[in-house]
C-alpha cells in the first residue's frame, strides 16, 4: 500500500514512455517519486504500448541505424510535415537531444534490434524497439521499480490542486478509493484528449463517432483539461491530430498499429462519392502516412476505398484483414459497398492519365499522372493488372495536439506567460507546441523521451532548490 501521508518530491501522472523517462530521470536524480497510471495493470504504458521506433539524430553509422541523419535534414522533414507549424527553437533542440535518446533508453533495459529495410524506408532515420512498444514499457517499468519510483496502476488523477502557478497536492482515484497525494513537483504526461469522444465532437461533430482510437481507451485528458481551467496555457490546435489510414474493420479502440493500411501510396484512393480527394503520392509515406486519417476524417462518412492491382500488392505492408479481391474493379466497388461502375470510371480515367517512368518504390520516382486533379505525383502505375485489391479505410486517431505550452525546460507556461514554478510537462500532452499539424514516424517516441528527460530533470532540481 503506498504511503499517501508523505509528501513526495515529484508526482509523475501518465504511464507511458513519456512519463517513466521522467519518473526515473528524477529518481535517478535523487527525487522520491511517485507515478499515477490510470489504467489496469495488463494495458499500463499509454500509447507507448503499440510502438515500434524512435527517430533519432545521428552523425554516422550506429549499431542499429544506418548511415547518418543531421539536424538540417531532421528540420526539414519536421517542416514540411508540419507545414511550418512548428516552434523552431523547441523543434531544433529536441531533434539534437534526440541523439542521446536511444542511449538513454538502452540504459533502461530498451533493447533495440538491427536497422530494418523493406517497405518502410526506415532504416536511416528510425531506431526500433526489439520486442516493440510492449517490449519498452515492461523494461522502463521494471528499472523504474528497481530504483525506488512508486508506481501505480489503476490510479487516476482527477485534480490538481493548482495556486498561482504553484502545484501542491492532487486528488486522485486509486483502485476506486479517493486519496490525496502531496508533492513538491510535478510532471504532467498523461497523453491527449484522443479516445474523449464528448470532447472530439465539440470540434468534429457526429463524425467523431466515426473515429477508431488507435491506441489507449484512457486517453480521456481529464488532467489536460483540468489545467487548462486553471490558468495553464494552451497551444495547438484542438481540431488536430496524428491520425492515420486505419483498415475500417479495425476495433473502435486499442486496435494498435496493425490496424493501418500502408497501401495509399500505391493505390487510388476515393471516398463514398466516388471522387479522388488528395495526391497518393506526393512523397515517402513515413512523411505522410499521418496526414491521411485527418483527410478520410474530412470525407462523407468519414470512410475511403484504396484500390490497388496484383503488380502493386507486394510493395507494401500485408494487411491483418484480408483485402477485398475480384477480377474487375466494379467487383471491388461492390463489395466495399461502392458505386461499382462509378468507380470503373474512376480508374479508367487514372489509367490514361499515367505518365511510365521508372517505378522505384522505397524514394520518389518519376512515375506521375497528367491532366488529373488531384495528381498522383509519384508511384503511378496502370491498376489494369487483375486480380484487383480493394482496402476499405476510416481514421485512426493516435493522439490529439491540443496541449500545454512549454519552455524548453518543459516547465509549463501559465496564462501571464511566465513558467509555472513547479510544474512541468512532456509527451503527448505538449505535443501541440512542436506538431502543429502533421506527424512524422518515430518522433512521438522522440518527443516522449527528450522532454520527459528534461521534465525529471527539472522537476528534481526544483526539489534540490
Amino acid at each position: 500500500m503506498p504511503d499517501f501521508a508523505r509528501i513526495y518530491d515529484v508526482l509523475v501522472v501518465g504511464g507511458g514512455n513519456a512519463a517513466l523517462c521522467a519518473a526515473i530521470t528524477a529518481r535517478r536524480a535523487g527525487a522520491s517519486v511517485i507515478l499515477c497510471e490510470a489504467s489496469p495493470p495488463p494495458m499500463r504504458g499509454g500509447n507507448s504500448r503499440h510502438t515500434r521506433n524512435l527517430r533519432a539524430l545521428h552523425p554516422g553509422p550506429t549499431k542499429v541505424l544506418t548511415d547518418a541523419y543531421l539536424e538540417e535534414e531532421y528540420w526539414d522533414d519536421l517542416l514540411r510535415v508540419t507545414g511550418g507549424r512548428t516552434d523552431e527553437h523547441l523543434a531544433r533542440m529536441c531533434i539534437r537531444a534526440s541523439q542521446h535518446a536511444p542511449d538513454f533508453l538502452a540504459s533502461c533495459g530498451v533493447v533495440f534490434q538491427p536497422s530494418l529495410s523493406g517497405t518502410l524506408s526506415l532504416s536511416r532515420t528510425n531506431a526500433f524497439f526489439l520486442g516493440g512498444g510492449k517490449a519498452l514499457v515492461n523494461a522502463l517499468y521494471r528499472e523504474a521499480q528497481a530504483i525506488g519510483v512508486v508506481t501505480l496502476t489503476d490510479t487516476e488523477v482527477e485534480h490538481i490542486e493548482v495556486e498561482d502557478g504553484f502545484a501542491r497536492e492532487a486528488i486522485i482515484s486509486h483502485k476506486g478509493f479517493p486519496e490525496r497525494i502531496r508533492f513538491k513537483a510535478i510532471v504532467a504526461a498523461s497523453g491527449g484528449f484522443q479516445a474523449n469522444r464528448n470532447w472530439l465532437r465539440e470540434y468534429w461533430g457526429d463524425a467523431a463517432d466515426n473515429f477508431q482510437i488507435r491506441g489507449t481507451p484512457y486517453a480521456q485528458g481529464h488532467v489536460l483539461k483540468d489545467l487548462l481551467a486553471q490558468g495553464v496555457q494552451q497551444v495547438g490546435d484542438p481540431t488536430q491530430f496524428h491520425a492515420v489510414a486505419n483498415d475500417a474493420r479495425a476495433p473502435m479502440e486499442d486496435g494498435g498499429l496493425a490496424m493501418r493500411l500502408d497501401c495509399v501510396p500505391f493505390s487510388l484512393v476515393v471516398n463514398r462519392d466516388i471522387e479522388r480527394f488528395y495526391d497518393e503520392g506526393e512523397d515517402v509515406w513515413p512523411k505522410r502516412y499521418a496526414i491521411w486519417g485527418r483527410l478520410i476524417a474530412q470525407q462523407p462518412g468519414q470512410t475511403a476505398l484504396a484500390v490497388t492491382d496484383s503488380q502493386a500488392v507486394h510493395n507494401f505492408l500485408p494487411s491483418v484483414y484480408p483485402p477485398l479481391k475480384a477480377n474487375t474493379i466494379a467487383e471491388i466497388g461492390q463489395q466495399a459497398g461502392f458505386d461499382g461502375e462509378a468507380l470503373t470510371r474512376v480508374v479508367e480515367a487514372f489509367n490514361a492519365s499515367v505518365v511510365p517512368g521508372t517505378f522505384r518504390p522505397m524514394v520518389p520516382d518519376d512515375c506521375r499522372t497528367e491532366g488529373l486533379t488531384p495528381p498522383k505525383s509519384h508511384w503511378a502505375r496502370r491498376i489494369d493488372q487483375p486480380p484487383y485489391y480493394g482496402y476499405p479505410l476510416r481514421p485512426g486517431i493516435t493522439f490529439t495536439f491540443l496541449g500545454l505550452k512549454v519552455d524548453d525546460k518543459a516547465r509549463v507556461i501559465m496564462a501571464d506567460g511566465k513558467p509555472s514554478a513547479n510544474m512541468f510537462a512532456s509527451g503527448e500532452i505538449m505535443s501541440g507546441n512542436i506538431l502543429g499539424q502533421g506527424y512524422l514516424a518515430g518522433f512521438g517516441m522522440t518527443l516522449g523521451t527528450v522532454f520527459g528527460r528534461l521534465a525529471g530533470e527539472g522537476a528534481a532540481r526544483h526539489v534540490r532548490n
